[in-house]
């Protein structure tokens, strides 16, 4: 009703050139249709193929003006005022003849009368008709509208297969929350997909529907999905950031007016700072997507800002997400030789931490934090900085029991203890390793698994606690007065 009436008001107040980017085409067409016979004015409809046609009553289409300049200019030389919506001309604004008989017919709405309406998926405005034209969105579904479109899915299923849809009302509510954001059309689609794959809704659906949700937006490799969440469990240690984590999931969920923005997680690498990311994502039970910085980069320019800007709006659409930008430095440390790029990407990411609005909780890890820009560090931007150092003697043995249950390698509380002295200054990651090349050296002695194995590994690794021992105890010092250990 709202976007009826908006429309309406848009076409009265004698807007020349109306843009509408939508993929739902047939029901912007419709919505049209309906305007035009509210305000008793002829509707024309223009594609490609079929050249231009009256479509508010039954009528041919005219073949002879397909082509973009016989189409402008017979509608110059109308004098019957009428609506002309133009479906998928954006590859023919590129022609300064078709900006120059578009232009001359917005001049002339006093005249003339005639509303050009272009739709299309996407549309650039040419800066000659910047001024002249005025923007209109679609509405997207409201929760109850996805709640009716997830009922209409069931009844449908019901009726195709004799049988009823088993659906729990906290996994719906689940599917209406993932299913926000989406077009009508898409929505109604994937609440089918839901439904139609196992005839019931389950949490089970949710990772699919998101994979399928993604693939929508798909935005050429620079965003991705991962599947493989964790959860807060998984981590061991970290209790700060942990607790932090509990206090704001609540506010997260809410999407109030304080709504947590994200994190930067710095610190020693391989100490767990990209599986605190899956953990976030799996705790809250919402979807984790990567962005792949490297990826951004394309060799002309505006391109690289371009794929950032489209990715950063795809994570929007997806919300309520954890967005995660792992080794964040690597993208945003250019020299002096990249033409500005780093800067300019700098410069959209800021805007876009600044200024959105959707639940979207940003998490950036980075080994090298010092070679980031100040701004990107000062206090607003993220809601906090954490250290994440090497474990402790404790959190050193859980590590070591969890990756040895994991592999069903089994040692006592004393040979853990034993193996947790050598281990010291060890990262998580090494330790994992240590595990792993401990069970390769059980299967080449060809016996069980003992503690001399574990040792022997400890023994002959040296971590990088010991390899770059000044550049750890240098990171370790920038944090203790500028970060929150984690």
């Amino acid at each position: 009703m709202y976007e009826f009436e908006d429309l309406r008001v848009l076409v009265q107040a004698k807007s020349p050139l109306i843009l509408i980017e939508t993929y739902e085409e047939l029901r912007a067409l419709a919505l049209i249709k309906r305007l035009a016979v509210n305000l008793m004015r002829p509707v024309f409809q223009w594609t490609i193929t079929d050249g231009l046609q009256r479509t508010d009553r039954e009528s041919s289409p005219q073949a002879f003006n397909i082509e973009p300049a016989q189409l402008l200019a017979q509608i110059k030389g109308t004098r019957v005022p009428g609506i002309y919506v133009l479906c998928d001309f954006h590859p023919f604004l590129n022609e300064p003849r078709h900006i120059r008989f578009i232009k001359e017919i917005a001049q002339a709405h006093e005249r003339l009368g005639h509303t050009l309406i272009l739709l299309s998926y996407a549309l650039d405005t040419p800066p000659e008709l910047a001024r002249l034209s005025y923007r209109f969105q679609l509405s997207l579904p409201g929760e109850q509208q996805i709640r009716q479109m997830i009922g209409e899915a069931a009844d449908k299923y019901s009726r195709e297969h004799g049988q009823l849809v088993e659906m729990a009302p906290a996994d719906v509510s689940a599917l209406v929350h993932n299913l926000v954001g989406l077009t009508f059309d898409e929505a109604r689609r994937l609440a089918y997909k839901a439904v139609a794959d196992d005839g019931a809704i389950t949490a089970a659906d949710l990772p699919r529907i998101n994979q399928a949700r993604l693939s929508m937006l798909q935005s050429g490799g620079t965003l991705s999905q991962i599947v493989d969440t964790k959860n807060l469990d998984d981590v061991i240690g970290l209790t700060n950031l942990k607790r932090w984590l509990l206090q704001r999931q609540h506010a997260f969920r809410q999407n109030g007016m304080d709504t947590p923005k994200g994190i930067l997680l710095t610190g020693v690498q391989g100490s767990g700072k990209s599986l605190t990311a899956k953990a976030i994502a799996g705790a809250w039970a919402i979807p984790l997507l990567r962005l792949d910085m490297a990826a951004l980069y394309n060799k002309y320019i505006g391109e690289t800002e371009k794929n950032l800007s489209q990715a950063l709006a795809q994570a929007d659409a997806m919300a309520p997400c954890v967005l995660w930008i792992d080794e964040i430095e690597k993208g945003l440390a250019g020299g002096d030789n990249d033409n500005g790029v780093t800067r300019r990407i700098l410069g959209t990411l800021l805007t876009w931490m600044a200024e959105r609005n959707k639940p979207v909780f940003l998490v950036a890890t980075a080994n090298n934090i010092d070679i980031l820009a100040p701004e990107l560090l000062r206090k607003g931007r993220f809601d906090e900085i954490f250290f994440v150092d090497l474990p402790d003697s404790g959190q050193i043995k859980a590590l070591l029991a969890l990756h040895l249950q994991r592999r069903q390698l089994n040692l006592s509380d004393a040979e853990l203890d034993q193996c947790v002295a050598l281990a010291q200054g060890f990262s998580g990651a090494e330790l994992e390793q240590a595990v792993v090349s401990a069970s390769y050296r059980m299967h080449t002695d060809g016996g069980g698994f003992s503690q001399d194995h574990l040792l022997a590994e400890l023994n002959e690794t040296q971590p990088l606690s010991v390899v770059m021992a000044e550049r750890i105890s240098s990171l370790r010092r920038w944090a203790q007065q500028r970060c929150v250990m984690a």
